[in-house]
């Protein structure tokens, strides 16, 4: 009876999150799969136009545009934030004192409003905002951050970059603080420099969580929307426009969510088909014997 009674316990709180998931993720796909193969406008019954929208979408170029740019975006993301969110979790690794409270800080601009960040931005690397005014007086040159195609993308990547060190930081610091101790005082007889511990050592035995931070830095390179609509709007000259900035326009400016659904489908094919690609080449078990 009691063993009855605890699994009734156990269906009855896990059919809480299966009602969720066919609400809310479920439904959703199979909407967008349907919608994909259709004809909508929002209203009405939409009605079967075949692979119509595939052949619009793959006509389109401003949507190969911003796949390119996505490969662009990542050309300066991942470099910088990986570098950073190594500097920031061996920095947090050094510190005696107030560990928590560090981390806390950085960790608020992962949760901060997307809008709010992006008007602080746009004004502080507006032509005379403070930072190109700083970089006038001391080193009498001004950067277009957000007016020039070749910089804009680069200044959005450092404004993501900015959102996600603290998150990726906290995750490099969970695989710094388990690997044994052990290991660098061997590497230490084997009197390895420093710089050797780190690409030999250190790098090897995190793997799992640099693998973890790249799959999480491609999701966002493909989900980038607040930041260049707010801020450039895409511009200038289409550089700083993503997917779903363009899938955005195509469901709500040119009211065809049929050609915004076949566009998500595309690029989480893209998406997912990268990660795997990371995954399958970089992917290592690490075992400590």
């Amino acid at each position: 009876m009691i063993k009855l009674k605890d699994s009734t316990t156990g269906g009855l709180l896990a059919s809480t999150y299966l009602g969720y998931s066919l609400i809310f993720w479920l439904y959703p796909f199979i909407w967008l799969f349907i919608l994909s193969f259709t004809d909508w406008k929002f209203i009405g019954v939409p009605s079967f136009n075949g692979v119509k929208n595939i052949l619009a979408v793959m006509q389109n170029p401003l949507f190969w545009t911003s796949i390119y740019n996505v490969f662009k975006f990542l050309l300066y993301y991942l470099p910088i934030v990986l570098i950073s969110s190594l500097l920031f979790a061996f920095g947090l690794q050094r510190i005696k004192y107030g560990k928590a409270f560090v981390a806390l800080s950085f960790l608020l601009a992962n949760v901060s409003s997307g809008v709010a960040y992006s008007i602080v931005f746009s004004k502080l690397f507006s032509e005379t905002g403070p930072v190109n005014t700083f970089l006038m007086q001391w080193f009498g040159i001004s950067v277009p951050w957000f007016t020039h195609p070749d910089v804009a993308m680069l200044s959005v990547a450092l404004i993501i970059t900015w959102k996600f060190v603290g998150y990726y930081g906290l995750i490099f610091y969970s695989g710094l603080i388990t690997i044994p101790k052990d290991i660098y005082d061997a590497a230490e007889l084997d009197r390895t420099s420093r710089a050797g511990k780190i690409w030999h050592v250190t790098l090897p035995m995190m793997n799992a969580q640099i693998v973890m931070v790249l799959v999480l830095a491609l999701t966002v390179a493909f989900a980038i929307f607040t930041e260049p609509y707010l801020i450039t709007g895409g511009g200038p000259l289409e550089s700083t426009t993503t997917p779903m900035v363009v899938m955005y326009e195509a469901a709500f400016r040119q009211m065809q969510p049929s050609w915004a659904a076949t566009m998500s489908i595309i690029v989480a094919l893209f998406s997912f088909s990268l990660i795997w690609i990371v995954r399958r080449c970089l992917e290592k078990k690490i075992e400590v014997v």
